[in-house]
């Protein structure tokens, strides 16, 4: 599958998830999550369909299998840091661990998909021989 694919698909997906959270926690009149719930829209929904979005205009990189893993990367590590911070904010200090660790797997994720920015710059400068910016 397409990153593109695999991404939009998955960003409707936490999005659907995400409102719902939402709503439960306007129904029972508790927030103490929000904080979890604004880290799994913003890096589910939003940072997903950009990415989604970024490969759909670059059909070389979108049918790259290291992009489909960094996305599924990125799926996981999401969903492990929500539901670490959902953790943190219901105070079970678990959460603090779990949380640690999937933002740092999300940096590395991150750092991935910067390498795939910049690296497709460099490419495509060289190729028309002008300097990389």
């Amino acid at each position: 599958m397409k990153a593109s694919v695999l991404s939009f698909r998955a960003a409707v997906l936490i999005s659907v998830a995400g409102m719902i959270w939402g709503i439960a926690m306007g129904i029972s009149e508790d927030h103490s999550t929000f904080p979890a719930h604004a880290h799994l829209i913003l890096l589910g929904w939003v940072s997903l369909f950009l990415f989604g979005i970024y490969y759909h205009l670059h059909p070389s990189l979108d049918t790259s299998r290291l992009a489909s893993v960094q996305v599924w990367i990125w799926i996981a590590a999401t969903t492990v840091l929500s539901i670490g911070v959902a953790l943190v904010y219901s105070g079970r200090t678990v959460g603090e661990s779990i949380a640690a660790g999937s933002s740092l797997i999300v940096l590395a994720d991150m750092l991935l998909f910067g390498w795939f920015v910049y690296r497709r710059e460099w490419v495509e400068s060289a190729q028309r021989g002008a300097p990389a910016e």
